[in-house]
């Protein structure tokens, strides 16, 4: 930073990168007066200006699409949120990231600023012996990322500032796809009686063959139904069971279907094909299937990162996946719905589950379809919307909000990111924290006291666990030694 003798200005420490804790702060050049810093700038350094907004992230998954969308570019763009109306006009994006050839992301992410994606290691090889200047940069996004997990367990930003909206709206705009329908209200707006619903089950790999097969049974069962009443031309004057529902299985190979080719070939002062503009890529193409789906159906993962792209007024339904406990104790399996922060963040949306103990039996057709069923019959009787964020977490979510209640320490170990914290204390899953695994694991020492990396109040999760009725195999302790444990940690 070039300054002024005598500028007062505020701690400029910045927290840049969203998997680490550590911060920087801009070096200051300071000059005695104006006129010094303009000669300075003017005639000795005759820098290069990059013009417009510039907005900066450090990240190193590029290549990981879930990744990439809301640990990286999503923190980003709500740190623009903060600075109105950059957020809504084009911007260029400073890339603190790896070298990927062929990483796809990177298109997705050059799309959606506009301006274009300017990556750091060309930035500072560029930088020898030429000086750069940036009209307005904007940086510190650390705390923002789908992964820095909040006390209300929300995707940071996207109930208070909206950003979970105004992330998909941008998306579809700038892919050259108009935004889905909004639905400021209620789920019920533009849909008629009998509406035929659009139901997506997302492939998954934590889905095991078993798996498969209940839920392609589960398709069928609802797909028949919906036959039926259109097979008997049925009017709409006849009370129906159920909506009715068209059911599918998406592996996202979704391929572009807009014309791809053109006779034009690109000049020597082209900087990009000059398609570019005009393409349509495999992204875009999902973009425009999504913007159709009512219910969204997956497990944990990458599939759980697209919900934000739903229209208003979806459901999204989370099949859970399966942890396994510690291997010493057999072969006990918990349920991990993983990324719930992404569902109550976007309020737009409701959000139902598999059931928390039933999980682990492996998934059933008939649950699938109760499922299905329960959210077409909540968008047809029309839910609210904004949704309570709250509801749109499962049981585990809303235990892990209660301890933040009632646990400050606990809560303050699980979202402030302090130096010198176990890194495993804030970079975990809801489901670990509650049944006691990898860094929340309790280990008896040899002189009879217990040893946790994240020490917190075990009485009160163990009094949480049975107020909201999820099952859990004491594999450390008996219940006689709870109390010992919460007195020695």
């Amino acid at each position: 930073m070039l300054v002024i003798k005598g500028r007062v200005f505020p701690v400029l420490t910045i927290v840049p990168h969203t998997f680490e804790t550590k911060t920087i702060t801009p070096a200051r050049r300071e000059f005695d007066s104006y006129p010094e810093l303009e000669q300075f700038v003017r005639y000795s350094i005759d820098p290069i200006v990059l013009p417009g907004v510039t907005t900066h992230f450090g990240f190193d998954w590029m290549g990981n699409i879930g990744h990439s969308l809301f640990d990286a570019l999503y923190p980003a763009y709500v740190a623009l949120i903060r600075f109105p109306p950059r957020h809504v006009r084009p911007f260029r994006i400073l890339a603190t990231l790896r070298e990927c050839d062929g990483c796809r992301d990177e298109e997705i992410v050059n799309r959606f600023a506009g301006v274009g994606l300017l990556k750091q290691y060309v930035l500072n090889d560029m930088s020898i012996g030429n000086w750069f200047v940036f009209d307005e940069l904007v940086m510190g996004c650390g705390l923002l990322c789908q992964r820095c997990t909040r006390p209300n367990l929300q995707l940071p930003g996207g109930v208070e500032l909206d950003a979970s909206r105004l992330f998909r709206d941008r998306m579809y705009a700038q892919h050259g796809v108009i935004p889905p329908l909004r639905r400021p209200r209620s789920s019920r707006e533009g849909r008629n009686t009998h509406d035929v619903l659009r139901a997506y089950i997302i492939e998954n790999k934590r889905f095991n063959d078993m798996d498969r097969k209940e839920i392609k049974a589960a398709i069928d069962e609802v797909n028949n139904y919906t036959l039926t009443y259109e097979s008997q031309n049925i009017t709409n004057l006849t009370k129906l069971n159920w909506p009715l529902i068209n059911a599918k299985i998406l592996d996202f190979g979704v391929r572009p279907q807009k014309k791809q080719q053109s006779r034009f070939n690109k000049t020597i002062t082209d900087v990009r094909p000059p398609t570019y503009e005009l393409t349509e890529t495999q992204y875009t193409a999902q973009l425009r299937l999504f913007r159709t789906i009512d219910i969204h159906v997956t497990g944990p993962g990458t599939g759980q990162m697209y919900q934000t792209f739903l229209p208003d007024g979806s459901v999204n339904i989370n099949l859970g996946g399966l942890q396994e406990s510690r291997r010493e104790h057999g072969n006990i399996s918990f349920t991990t719905y993983m990324e719930q922060y992404m569902t109550s963040g976007a309020p737009y949306l409701k959000g139902l589950y598999y059931p928390i103990n039933e999980r682990p039996n492996g998934i059933k057709r008939e649950q699938v379809v109760r499922l299905i069923r329960e959210a077409a019959k909540m968008i047809m009787d029309g839910f609210s919307i904004p949704v309570n964020p709250i509801e749109n977490l499962a049981t585990d979510g809303k235990l892990y909000i209660e301890m933040c209640e009632k646990d400050k320490e606990f809560c303050s170990l699980t979202t402030d990111r302090a130096e010198g914290v176990p890194f495993g204390c804030y970079h975990f899953w809801v489901d670990e924290v509650i049944h006691e695994r990898g860094a929340w694991r309790s280990q008896r020492k040899p002189d009879g006291t217990i040893k946790s990396d994240c020490p917190f109040n075990r009485t009160l999760l163990y009094e949480l666990r049975k107020k909201y009725d999820i099952h859990h195999y004491d594999t450390l302790e008996t219940k006689e030694n709870i109390t010992n444990i919460s007195e020695n940690v």
